[in-house]
């Protein structure tokens, strides 16, 4: 959405410049994006994070011969250099590329409620779990339980502490 019109690109464009760690998600939203556009941004980016569907529309617009989600996650490594790419699954979990390896979790049942905020509760997980240095697998687990505990309320602003999502993750 930042990109939509020129005052907001040349605002990002700056902020971009001065940023320590930039994060892109990616939420496509038909018709309000350039393709080109998205591969600039991605090439800015230090961690890109976006859906299976955003992943496969994507790759085929950039021109992957590929099928798999792990293909096509390599191939869009290798086409923008981004040092960490996550790809949502849903209810499935995520796969987390990051230092030449992929993490993969298969995320937490849950009784959904509202899923508005959980794919913006899992990247702040990612987020702050990759940033505390956490081993991948850890943060990739800790950001699929967020998501999932969040799609488990209404809102998309749930109060979930650190105690509870750990609870969550590990029952005794």
């Amino acid at each position: 959405m930042a990109t939509r019109d020129e005052v907001s690109r040349k605002s990002l464009a700056v902020l971009l410049k001065e940023a320590k760690f930039k994060i892109f998600d990616v939420n496509l939203r038909k018709p309000h994006y350039d393709i080109d556009r998205l591969l600039e941004t991605m090439k800015q980016s230090d961690m890109v994070k976006l859906n299976d569907d955003e992943l496969y529309e994507l790759a085929a617009a950039y021109g992957s011969p590929y099928h798999s989600i792990e293909q096509n996650i390599s191939y869009l490594v290798e086409l923008t250099g981004v040092k960490i790419l996550c790809v949502t699954l849903g209810s499935h979990g995520a796969v987390l590329y990051k230092d030449g390896e992929l993490y993969r979790h298969c995320g937490f049942r849950v009784k959904v409620v509202d899923t508005v905020g959980s794919g913006d509760s899992f990247l702040g997980g990612l987020t702050y779990k990759l940033l505390n240095n956490a081993p991948p697998q850890e943060a990739i687990a800790f950001a699929c339980a967020l998501g999932a505990l969040v799609a488990s309320r209404h809102g998309a602003t749930a109060d979930i502490s650190l105690e509870e999502i750990e609870a969550f993750m590990y029952p005794a």
